[in-house]
């Protein structure tokens, strides 16, 4: 599980250094394998262990292509997706096509969401948040179901 938020140097190959505490998880199950793509909705990376990919993505393409709004998901999440490999001193290079996709200049946010981590510019990352805590939630009662009977 990946949660909490990490301010992230990247060095001058591109690479990402993942904090340790999360390094393990990223190892178990995907022998040091990754897979990062583009967010559709925001200007940020995915970050998936290989295995959470891979599932996501058999439930990607068995969705019918023939659907506009599937082929498009399709095109974006799949096409970009790209595998990366944690080295032994845990960083992750992150390609140039995705980082210009994200914006990603030197320094970068990592946001845990369970199963996987957002990537993204840290001036982006404040900027994005600072709108969404603003903007607070709005009428509850057009909240998904689910939400509107969560207890914090």
């Amino acid at each position: 599980m990946f949660r909490g938020i990490n301010q992230i140097q990247l060095d001058d190959k591109a690479r990402m250094s993942v904090p340790i505490r999360y390094r393990e998880n990223l190892k178990r199950g995907a022998d040091h394998q990754v897979v990062i793509t583009i967010d559709t909705e925001e200007r940020c990376l995915l970050l998936y262990p290989l295995t959470e990919w891979e599932e996501i993505e058999r439930k990607i393409g068995a969705l019918p292509s023939f659907n506009r709004s599937v082929r498009r998901i399709q095109r974006l999440l799949v096409g970009h997706a790209t595998e990366a490999e944690l080295d032994s001193n845990g960083r992750i290079l992150l390609p140039q096509p995705l980082r210009e996709y994200a914006g990603l200049q030197k320094s970068i946010m990592l946001v845990g969401q369970g199963k996987k981590f957002e990537i993204w510019d840290e001036a982006r990352w404040n900027e994005t948040r600072e709108g969404w805590l603003e903007t607070g939630l709005g009428d509850t009662e057009s909240l998904p179901i689910e939400l509107q009977s969560l207890s914090l």
